[in-house]
């Protein structure tokens, strides 16, 4: 895949995190060029951070990981599905996803 085509539309696009085990949803990030560049280099998911304005790589201050083992586009090309093997719980509470905020 050309990376210039995932980034057409816009500098940044979502990226939903599956347990690549389990299937379970863990989380949904943003994620620039740079950013997946150091994902498919490093095998480790990388982000850029909207509310710091940066990139970073989940896992980094926490030593929870998220170990990418495959990467798909959906039908559009503009957001992203990583398959990942966590090491440790995904969400930045300690919970193992981060949607356990049940609205309905």
């Amino acid at each position: 895949m050309n990376l210039d085509e995932l980034f057409q539309k816009s500098e940044l696009i979502p990226v939903i995190i599956q347990d690549v085990e389990s299937k379970e949803v863990l989380m949904l990030g943003f994620t620039n060029r740079e950013a997946v560049e150091l994902t498919m280099q490093t095998k480790t998911a990388w982000f850029w951070s909207r509310s710091r304005s940066k990139l970073w790589n989940k896992g980094e201050s926490s030593g929870h990981f998220l170990h990418v083992r495959s990467m798909f586009t959906d039908c559009d090309t503009d957001t992203l599905l990583y398959l990942c093997k966590p090491e440790g719980p995904t969400c930045h509470t300690g919970a193992q996803n981060c949607f356990f905020n049940q609205i309905l």
